[in-house]
């Protein structure tokens, strides 16, 4: 007896051991952030003194590169592997689902005992298995959608459940990630912040806004003229926050002790939103020349890493993955091959072994190969990168040999990985009811509307329908129940008073539920009174939730329809989203 407790005295103190030499790890991504909205980078407007400290106190890379839009650089951080084979060809309506058959980071560090959390923006799936709940992260806060129509305590989600925001969305996240910190602080945790500004809409609270309104946009860059004043003024001020927000980070690291032995990695999603200074780079959010996927990239590990290094190798999204999977001892053999290759020894200076690297990056058809010094465009022209950050003036004819090289590359990458990739090739169904899943997600932004049903915006991430006013009229879904049973089913909605009484019935296969929309809800648009700057994507609602009642849903592929049958005024409803919870 006293030798099976003295074993397991010593296997606690092993293990407790082994848990504090393990790094705790957090990674902030920002969305629409361009490598020159810092004034690390040299930015005379933005002040961002956190995040230069941040680079300052650990590794500064220097030419590290990402996609050139949300989701692609998501799925590639989350997996180590290249959008093009994860399943990733938009960014909405499905298209930004990262396959379920892939590993992703999350999965790595739970089964190597760490607390996995994300709080933010997703973007790489909503239902099962494509939530985050499901790609190993065991807290979720924030939204799964590309963007968002409020950024003041909007409706957002937890663990699967609808729930209401609490103050300005990045201070909210941040929150969250500091009450986790708290909470786990005696085990090795992993803390993932996709926080999804500057990304639009132009959202920022006075503090910030009454910084940069009026400031002076004296740097120039090539495309000044295009320059929306007021967009980059709101793009800075939203950076500014953020930078709040790595402090308060930072500073509760030190609080609770815990800075020596945690990796913070800040990185962004792609190049800016906008016309605004970028370095004298050529390209913004969704090009494939070099301002379009050069990301900052910092990581502050004091334990380890070196302040004040500076790495100018060329590196990738892909290669966090294996790089903090090395650094926290968790071994990747069996997963399927990477793209990605580790940083680690170029974070140590251990660089007898390193090889000079070439990276492809892609975009709606648009290819474009970069190594360390030259970058092959999507139109074929080569440009020395180091002499010619702003691609102006192609290098053809100096260098045939290389430009035919680096051509061949991008050929093959488009016989070989764009062969099978995109909407024809995608059989993915939506699946409602997956067995892991108690709720189920079904918004109007994967939705077909039919008959004069209207989408609130062309950009369905954060949209509703409306102009709802015939029996002809309907809502469908193509998926596949994952999993028999009762299903209660609520609706988020707005309907005037004068409207009410609206019977609807929501049918799968042979099964149908009639429901009747009974209160008036009628609430304004929201989200003009914020703005700094005027949005392209919809406004929002504050949405009723009401049970509509309960419905039997049998496995397998189908059509979820959504109809009205009786309309005693001039419209049915504005419809947001549908949450359905297996209660059997």
């Amino acid at each position: 007896m006293t030798r099976n407790i003295l074993l397991a005295v010593c296997c606690f103190v092993w293990a407790s051991i082994m848990a504090a030499e393990r790094p705790n790890v957090i990674v902030i991504l920002t969305d629409d952030q361009g490598w020159g909205d810092l004034s690390i980078h040299g930015n005379t407007v933005v002040n961002t003194p956190n995040i230069d400290r941040l680079a300052r106190e650990g590794a500064q890379f220097d030419r590290f590169y990402v996609s050139p839009v949300c989701s692609p650089t998501r799925a590639e951080f989350l997996t180590g592997r290249h959008h093009t084979r994860l399943g990733i060809y938009d960014t909405s309506e499905g298209a930004e689902r990262c396959n379920a058959d892939e590993t992703m980071i999350g999965e790595f560090f739970k089964k190597a005992g760490y607390s996995t959390a994300a709080f933010g923006k997703w973007h790489n799936g909503m239902q099962y298995p494509y939530h985050p709940n499901a790609r190993g992260f065991d807290e979720f806060y924030g939204f799964c959608s590309g963007h968002w129509g409020d950024y003041f305590s909007p409706m957002l989600e937890h663990n699967n459940e609808m729930v209401q925001g609490n103050g300005f969305i990045v201070d909210d996240f941040t929150d969250k990630a500091l009450e986790y910190m708290e909470q786990n602080r005696s085990d090795p945790f992993f803390i993932y912040l996709p926080y999804n500004t500057p990304h639009s809409p132009m959202q920022v609270p006075k503090r910030w806004w009454n910084k940069y309104k009026d400031k002076e946009l004296t740097q120039d860059f090539p495309k000044k003229k295009l320059e929306k004043a007021d967009h980059t003024r709101a793009a800075l001020a939203m950076c500014d926050n953020i930078d709040w927000n790595v402090g308060r980070l930072l500073d509760k690291l030190q609080e609770l002790q815990l800075a020596e032995n945690t990796i913070v990695i800040f990185f962004c999603d792609n190049g800016p939103n906008g016309e605004r200074w970028n370095g004298g780079m050529r390209g913004r959010k969704g090009s494939t020349d070099e301002g379009g996927v050069r990301s900052p990239m910092f990581v502050r590990w004091p334990a380890k890493i070196q302040a004040g290094k500076m790495i100018p190798q060329i590196s990738s999204v892909m290669d966090l993955l294996p790089t903090l999977a090395e650094a926290a001892g968790i071994d990747l053999t069996g997963n399927r091959p990477l793209d990605g290759i580790s940083l680690m020894p170029l974070l140590l200076g251990d660089l007898k072994d390193w090889e000079s690297r070439t990276l492809v990056h892609h975009w709606e058809g648009r290819v474009s190969v970069r190594t360390q010094q030259y970058r092959l465009d999507h139109n074929g022209n080569l440009y020395d990168i180091d002499a010619d950050p702003g691609q102006k003036s192609a290098i053809n004819s100096e260098e045939p040999e290389l430009l035919e090289s680096l051509q061949e590359v991008a050929d093959d990458f488009s016989k070989t990985m764009l062969n099978k990739y995109g909407k024809e090739f995608d059989n993915r169904p939506f699946i409602v009811g997956h067995p892991n899943a108690i709720r189920t997600q079904v918004p109007a932004r994967d939705g077909i509307a039919h008959g004069g049903i209207k989408r609130s915006n062309r950009w369905p991430n954060d949209s509703f329908f409306e102009n709802w006013t015939s029996l002809n009229d309907s809502i469908t879904w193509d998926c596949s129940v994952g999993q028999t049973g009762i299903y209660k089913v609520e609706i988020f909605y707005t309907c005037p008073k004068a409207d009410i009484g609206s019977k609807v019935a929501l049918r799968f296969k042979e099964q149908q539920l009639v429901g009747t929309i009974s209160e008036p809800h009628d609430p304004p648009l929201k989200g003009r009174e914020n703005d700094r700057y005027e949005r392209i994507e919809s406004y929002v609602k504050e949405f009723r939730r009401m049970t509509l009642g309960n419905i039997r849903l049998e496995e397998g592929a189908g059509v979820l329809q959504l109809r009205a049958l009786e309309i005693p005024g001039s419209q049915v409803m504005d419809f947001r989203l549908m949450l359905l919870t297996r209660i059997d």
